[in-house]
């Protein structure tokens, strides 16, 4: 997911978005222990945009 996109979303639907996200990693990350995953990187890439999105939505807490 790109920056653009999410700085779109509002406020609640990005801290939504990071829960949903966070439960997918936390999945992912489970599923690689027990089994090799077929990509790997899929791990680092959702790691970064989770890491975007909370940026963003840490941003709007500042602008407040």
């Amino acid at each position: 997911m790109k920056i653009a996109e999410i700085k779109q979303m509002t406020t609640s639907e990005l801290a939504e978005r990071i829960q949903t996200e966070v439960a997918n990693y936390k999945q992912l990350v489970l599923n690689h222990s027990i089994s090799p995953v077929e990509n790997p990187s899929q791990i680092k890439a959702l790691r970064k945009t989770i890491a975007r999105m909370k940026t963003v939505l840490h941003e709007r807490e500042l602008n407040k």
